[in-house]
């Protein structure tokens, strides 16, 4: 069906195929996709699939390797922020 899952990015990263046979899927919200040989199934860091032309992906994304050899899409959450990092920063006095 396709390649080995790669990460690419724009603005944001997604994980990518490019399909080596035809394939169709319905999504959950009951959208059909299809795809050719050579055009990607793009998945988002939200776990949403679609299909994108060859020409269209190869023209907006950046490759930036295997999917298993960087870390995962999500980033974990920032930790509250400590009652000193809450306080406005003072201006130097010349």
């Amino acid at each position: 069906m396709t390649t080995d899952w790669n990460i690419y990015r724009t603005r944001f990263l997604v994980k990518a195929r490019q399909l080596t046979t035809p394939y169709s899927f319905t999504d959950a919200l009951g959208h059909e996709h299809f795809g050719d040989v050579g055009d990607y199934l793009v998945e988002s860091s939200a776990g949403t699939r679609h299909i994108a032309r060859r020409e269209v992906f190869e023209d907006i994304y950046v490759a930036m390797g295997l999917a298993g050899e960087l870390p995962p899409l999500t980033l974990p959450c920032r930790p509250p922020m400590s009652e000193r990092d809450r306080r406005p920063l003072r201006r130097a006095t010349a």
